[in-house]
């Protein structure tokens, strides 16, 4: 028997009635509106484990057991939500994407009382970032005078294989109370046709048309979601790609560290996932002339230009990575966040939001997302959430309330990655002034770190700092060029580098005020 909701009132649907059809066709059809039981006959967990498995039912349905699907799964069960994750695949993925959690990252993982799911999957601690700048370093500690879950640590990220820490995840929510697990591949959202809100998703089960229906629908089905475009205004925009190489037992220059390659080329991104393995991965805009096919492809721009530029001591891990041949790829994507209206609809992580991962930053994101979006859904502020009214109110708070977890890692990745992969010379320039920066110490890499790090939240400390690093850039640009040109560096240049720095930035601090 398959069930349904009938505006937001659960019935029970007998074999062979269409789940979209209107409550009238289901009253012609005899289906009785007293089917559903009593409020005080369905608190027993035995109760909410028969809807589940038997009638398909449950106070949440969650597409993609990802990231943001089993923290949500793990957060609503511990509430005492009855919830069902829906997943294709429940194999151990095998994915480049989802491998370094800054310290925010891992003190949101903690408040959903899942940290220790990066127990036993040979997680490297990570205390922050080595940058070098045709081959200069300079060292990017994540500051110690931050407040963290545990003040008296220094921050800490964890880097790791993606997929070993979803299959952590994936064990923690089916160890939940409350949740129930179910490999299924999801094919559309279903609406009522009587009020139009979103009651469920139609799924192939072994071959076989399926239902599972909620109060609530959380779409988490990541970066390709096929659900995007029919709920949300804006679509991604790939900026680049990463190409990703796997090198073994290979020497960094300074160990539990992540590592920014920056030269006249695209950045470059290194961080240990092992004990023996280290991901890089290679930013290759499109239409780079040294990947082109004419030029001997990506394979080339590894060699010739990526390889050369890596610290000495990684080279030979590298070349051995390229000649092994395991080369994957990945879409850099930016989607701005948008304000939800759907009644009975959710979607969270990358299908909702997506910023460049050069500072690693989505899971960051996520994390919070799921932590401020389960405490505006706790049970005492929306007792049922059958209550559309109560749960669309919940959506537009959360819009806004988010944005202390996203916003300056939204901005802050975007506008780095622009900067890094500087294309004209007041990009260039304002490069070289945020490398000098960072060398200033103090403040001026302890703050940008902390955002960086998902630590500082405050978007006017970004501003700041970034204009800071653009009238440093200046002073850097007055300091290189004889004394009879800093006229022309102080009035022509000085101007088109404020006026980059504003064309940078300046729209996606837009994009992070907009509904």
């Amino acid at each position: 028997m398959l069930t349904m909701f009938s505006g937001t009132k659960i019935t029970a649907l007998p074999p062979g009635v269409n789940p979209a059809s209107s409550p009238s066709q289901l009253r012609a059809r005899g289906t009785p509106s007293s089917s559903t039981p009593k409020a005080d006959s369905t608190s027993t967990s035995d109760y909410c484990e028969e809807r589940r498995h038997i009638h398909h039912e449950a106070d949440i349905v969650i597409v993609g057991a990802g990231v943001v699907g089993c923290a949500a799964a793990v957060a609503f069960g511990k509430q005492g939500r009855s919830v069902i994750l829906l997943e294709k695949s429940l194999k151990e993925p095998d994915r480049i994407v989802g491998e370094l959690l800054q310290p925010g990252g891992v003190n949101a993982l903690e408040k959903l009382g899942m940290k220790d799911c990066l127990d036993g999957i040979d997680a490297i601690p990570c205390y922050g970032y080595q940058v070098s700048y045709y081959r200069e370093p300079v060292h990017i500690p994540y500051p110690n005078n931050l407040v963290t879950s545990s003040p008296s640590k220094t921050p800490e990220g964890r880097s790791f294989h993606h997929g070993r820490f979803i299959s952590k995840l994936r064990a923690k929510a089916r160890a939940t109370p409350n949740v129930t697990i179910v490999e299924t591949t999801v094919t559309r959202v279903v609406k009522s046709d009587y009020t139009g809100q979103v009651v469920g998703v139609a799924c192939q089960t072994e071959g076989k048309q399926d239902y599972y229906f909620g109060a609530v629908t959380l779409v988490a089905d990541g970066y390709a979601s096929k659900f995007r475009k029919d709920y949300l205004p804006h679509q991604p925009q790939v900026r680049s790609k990463f190409y990703a190489l796997e090198m073994i037992d290979a020497e960094l220059p300074m160990p539990n560290h992540g590592h920014v390659v920056l030269s006249d080329a695209p950045p470059i991104l290194i961080y240990q996932i092992g004990t023996h393995e280290t991901r890089v991965l290679v930013d290759v805009p499109e239409n780079l002339p040294s990947a082109s096919v004419k030029a001997g492809g990506i394979k080339n721009h590894l060699l010739n230009v990526a390889l050369p530029n890596l610290p000495e001591c990684a080279q030979p891990a590298f070349r051995r990575a390229v000649e092994d041949g395991k080369l994957r790829s990945m879409p850099n994507s930016f989607l701005p966040p948008a304000s939800q209206k759907t009644p009975g609809l959710i979607m969270l992580g990358d299908a909702m939001n997506m910023r460049h991962p050069l500072t690693g930053g989505g899971m960051t994101v996520a994390f919070n997302d799921v932590v401020t979006m389960s405490n505006l859904l706790s049970p005492e502020l929306v007792p049922n959430l059958e209550d559309t009214e109560a749960v669309l109110k919940a959506l537009s708070q959360f819009h806004w309330s988010r944005k202390s977890g996203s916003s300056v890692i939204n901005i802050l990745a975007m506008a780095l990655y622009s900067l890094f992969a500087a294309n004209n010379p007041y990009l260039t320039s304002l490069k070289n002034g945020c490398f000098r920066y960072f060398q200033l110490g103090g403040l001026h890499v302890s703050e940008p770190c902390g955002m960086l790090s998902g630590l500082v939240a405050n978007p006017w400390t970004l501003v700041y700092h970034f204009f800071s690093v653009a009238l440093y850039a200046i002073w850097c640009r007055l300091c290189e060029v004889p004394i009879w040109q800093a006229p022309y560096v102080m009035i022509v240049e000085s101007t088109m580098i404020i006026w980059t720095a504003a064309r940078v930035i300046g729209p996606y601090l837009v994009w992070e005020v907009r509904r």
